[in-house]
């Protein structure tokens, strides 16, 4: 790995912003040939990119059929079956907390607020399943969907994995598409002739993911672009083997995921670098964990705890991990934060209960990660007696006369 100075660190931490243009404009063409032509276009791009053979769509296509997704369901392994199980309750807890709750106040005489909360109709989930199938997607997805009251979830995902469509069938997800990359997440937001149309989008993806849904926001609701992963390591000190397993966690996920640890330590960066290199030689995802970390991995050596967080907060990583909670007062911008030497950030993507899809690229500066909340809207009510009516009147009358909107003053005065 490489080590660089604090001033040299924005040749990894700014060459996200490049890859994402590129991404940009290679997705465009296909959401806009979704957009017009459905499931033709769906089952083109899908022969394209590698995700079907040539030649026609089977006839159930792009959906896959409820009897393989309950025989996908009985070939689960026992042990992964529990597994499962056991992160969903830890998850659904944690969602619980997540709702926001119906609320009432009366700030005048006669003039009583409240706010309604309600599940979205219709959610799209996106679980990646090319290089790896990543059935904890559909747990951190779904399960928090679910607690929220969400009435159909949309399950779109490249591959046939068992563990993937096993799982969902075992959480009651019959909407399943065997759909991947840009067009997936076009098929969820435009609706075809196969594909429900859906409120929101969740879940990461690759970069061509990340673009599509950034292209996509405000035509459909999307969370926030999630992926390429990220992660940055605060470490002055600890246990050099322990750090680089939690590097080439991040690296192995995909070519354009980014590792880095800030450090100020310059012994430990240079034992941080050899223990990398010496657990590559018997990673089984080394090619991938290794230009990962070769692009966009780094070791930053800085002068003190402050400058680390302000690297940090200026990087808003998608995960920070930091020694011990005295640094939590310092941190402003984070997907989610990894507490002390006992919580790496596989625990977040497994089976502690948070969740796992968590903004990248910067959009940490303004939300956190996936939760319930993002599954319901608040809506606010207001009931006005005849009292209240007259004692709010001089003030939106004048209000709606100042900006010559007379009809709305007079639909105040009609009244009394």
């Amino acid at each position: 790995m490489r080590i660089l100075r604090a001033n040299d660190a924005g040749t990894v931490f700014g060459r996200r912003a490049g890859r994402m243009a590129e991404a940009l404009e290679a997705v465009a063409p296909i959401l806009d040939d979704v957009r017009r032509r459905g499931d033709e276009a769906l089952w083109e791009w899908a022969v394209r990119l590698g995700d079907a053979g040539a030649g026609e769509p089977p006839a159930d296509w792009p959906r896959v059929p409820y009897d393989d997704l309950q025989s996908a369901e009985g070939r689960l392994d026992p042990d992964l079956v529990r597994a499962m199980d056991n992160a969903a309750t830890n998850l659904r807890a944690f969602a619980k907390t997540q709702l926001p709750q119906p609320a009432q106040c009366e700030p005048m005489p006669g003039v009583r607020l409240s706010t309604i909360v309600r599940p979205l109709d219709v959610v799209g989930a996106y679980v990646p399943s090319g290089r790896y199938p990543l059935p904890s997607t559909v747990l951190m997805t779904v399960v928090p969907a679910q607690v929220a009251g969400v009435e159909q979830i949309v399950l779109a995902s490249p591959q046939a994995s068992d563990a993937i469509d096993g799982l969902a069938h075992r959480l009651g997800v019959d909407d399943v598409f065997r759909l991947g990359g840009a067009q997936a997440i076009a098929a969820m937001a435009f609706g075809t002739e196969s594909v429900p149309r859906c409120d929101r989008i969740v879940g990461p993806g690759n970069i061509y993911v990340a673009a599509a849904k950034r292209l996509l926001a405000g035509e459909v609701g999307i969370e926030f672009v999630a992926g390429p992963s990220e992660v940055v390591i605060v470490a002055l000190e600890g246990d050099p083997r322990a750090l680089a397993a939690d590097l080439l966690a991040q690296a192995e996920h995909d070519d354009d995921a980014s590792a880095v640890l800030i450090t100020t330590s310059e012994s430990l960066a240079e034992e941080v670098a050899a223990e990398a290199e010496r657990q590559l030689g018997d990673l089984p995802t080394a090619a991938t964990a290794r230009k990962a970390l070769d692009t966009n991995g780094a070791i930053v050596l800085v002068g003190s705890v402050a400058e680390a967080m302000a690297m940090v907060n200026r990087y808003a990583p998608e995960h920070l991990c930091v020694p011990s909670a005295e640094y939590l007062e310092g941190v402003r911008h984070a997907g989610s934060v990894f507490v002390g030497p006992y919580s790496p950030e596989a625990a977040g993507d497994y089976a502690a209960g948070t969740n796992h899809v968590l903004p990248t690229g910067g959009v940490a500066r303004v939300r956190g990660g996936l939760s319930a909340a993002d599954y319901v809207k608040v809506i606010s009510v207001q009931e006005l007696s005849r009292e209240g009516l007259a004692g709010l009147a001089g003030t939106v009358t004048t209000l709606a006369r100042s900006e010559g909107l007379e009809a709305h003053a007079r639909s105040v005065e009609v009244r009394l």
